[in-house]
């Protein structure tokens, strides 16, 4: 009983370390789920050398209360959503679909840091037979997507 008590006591410990150690600022952040990373270019931002100007937006702006989602695709590096005159608590996210059917597999979204109205997800591998499409999400839920790619 007293080793787990201090089993307990140094797990306790090293969480309020880590906590101390946490800003307390929101600032922007990517998240991921499913397979996201398993392919190449996943997890770089599109500003990666190589990728930087090869994209191109595809399809329509898709607009939810004034706030803009954008879709872009590049044939060398994949793909990559954003968003625009975005307000708080909002992220940019673009899923893949390992086998074209339009089901996602793997996921990457963006928060909107502070201060500033937009934000952009890292690349998601749409490439050989994969799709993805992107998606304007608030407070946890999608409002608006675009067609899957």
């Amino acid at each position: 009983m007293r080793r787990r008590s201090l089993q307990n006591l140094l797990a306790t410990g090293g969480a309020a370390v880590m906590l101390a150690l946490t800003p307390l600022t929101a600032h922007a952040a990517s998240f991921s789920g499913g397979n996201y990373g398993a392919y190449g270019f996943e997890g770089q931002y599109p500003t990666v050398g190589g990728c930087s100007g090869t994209f191109r937006q595809v399809g329509p702006t898709k607009t939810f209360e004034g706030m803009a989602l954008k879709y872009f695709y590049s044939d060398k590096c994949g793909s990559f959503a954003r968003i625009e005159n975005s307000r708080a608590n909002c992220s940019a996210v673009l899923e893949r679909s390992n086998s074209g059917a339009g089901r996602a597999d793997g996921w990457v979204s963006e928060t909107v840091d502070s201060g500033i109205n937009y934000a952009y997800t890292k690349i998601g591998s749409n490439l050989n037979g994969r799709v993805s499409r992107a998606l304007l999400a608030c407070d946890g839920h999608a409002l608006t997507n675009t067609n899957w790619y």
